[in-house]
């Protein structure tokens, strides 16, 4: 699993290209996971900012890069969803992006 943490999205071309050889394929091709959480601790952040960010309204490019699918994981939800579910969909996402 490759994880990229960023705290505006994809906003230069340096992250972006981190971002590509990370991946090691075109975007088009991979599948990403995005995990809004880490926003609500921002003084800035908005209560719509994650949504503002998963529809790809937020300014901060991620969601809006044309990944082949995307999925998200709110982490402030794992204490009321069951682990098995939760590390199910973390590990098929991980698989799909090996594919």
């Amino acid at each position: 699993m490759k994880l990229l943490l960023t705290s505006a999205g994809v906003k230069n071309a340096s992250i972006h290209e981190a971002l590509l050889g990370l991946l090691g394929k075109p975007i088009a091709e991979a599948t990403a996971l995005c995990i809004p959480t880490g926003m609500y601790a921002h003084p800035w952040v908005k209560p719509a900012g994650a949504w503002e960010f998963i529809a790809g309204k937020s300014g901060q490019p991620m969601t809006e890069l044309g990944w082949k699918s995307m999925g998200v994981l709110e982490l402030t939800a794992l204490p009321s969803i069951d682990r098995d579910q939760c590390v199910t969909s973390v590990e098929h996402e991980d698989r799909k992006s090996l594919m």
